[in-house]
C-alpha cells in the first residue's frame, strides 16, 4: 500500500517532504493493581480448571451434555473447557503414532518392492509374424514386424 502522504493528491515535491505532524502513540503504562488485583471476578469462587471431557461420563449430572450440576460454578475459561470445545486426543502418544506411522510407510514400500520384482514387465515368448507383415506394412523397404525365424 502507499503511504497517504504519497497518496494523498497535492504536488510531489510536498509529498515526499516529512511533515512537521508528530504521531502520537499511545503508551500504556502498567500499575500494580494490573499486576495483582484480588477479587477481580468480584469475589466469584473459580473452580478448578477441569476439561468436561475428563468427567465420568456416567455421573449423576444434572446437565448430562454439559456433565454439570446444578448451582455448581462456571470456570471463566469455559468455552475452552466444556464439552463443545475442540477434543483433547489421548488416544495414544506421540511415540507411537510415529511407530505406527513408520510401520505404514515401510509396508506399502515393502508391497511396492515385492509388486516390482513379480510384476511382468515383458511378454515371455515375443509375437512374430510370417514374412514379417513385409506386404502389409508397405513393402520391401518398410521397417518390417518380427519374423518367426527371428
Amino acid at each position: 500500500m502507499l503511504s497517504r502522504r504519497i497518496a494523498a493528491a497535492r504536488p510531489l515535491s510536498r509529498a515526499l517532504i516529512p511533515s512537521s505532524r508528530t504521531t502520537l502513540t499511545q503508551i500504556r503504562k502498567l500499575t500494580q493493581a494490573d499486576i495483582d488485583d484480588p477479587n477481580m471476578n468480584g469475589g466469584y469462587e473459580q473452580p478448578l480448571p477441569q476439561k468436561r471431557q475428563f468427567r465420568d461420563p456416567y455421573g449423576d449430572w444434572w446437565d448430562k451434555q454439559e456433565r454439570r450440576n446444578y448451582g455448581e460454578p462456571v470456570h471463566e475459561d469455559n468455552d475452552i473447557l466444556g464439552m463443545f470445545s475442540p477434543e483433547e486426543y489421548t488416544h495414544f502418544k506421540a511415540g507411537w503414532g510415529g511407530v505406527l506411522f513408520g510401520t505404514f510407510v515401510v509396508t506399502v514400500l515393502g508391497l511396492c518392492t515385492v509388486v516390482y520384482q513379480v510384476y511382468p514387465d515383458k511378454i515371455s515368448v515375443p509375437k512374430t509374424y510370417p514374412d514379417g507383415l513385409e506386404k502389409e506394412l508397405g513393402g520391401p523397404n518398410a521397417v518390417s514386424a518380427r519374423r518367426e525365424e527371428d
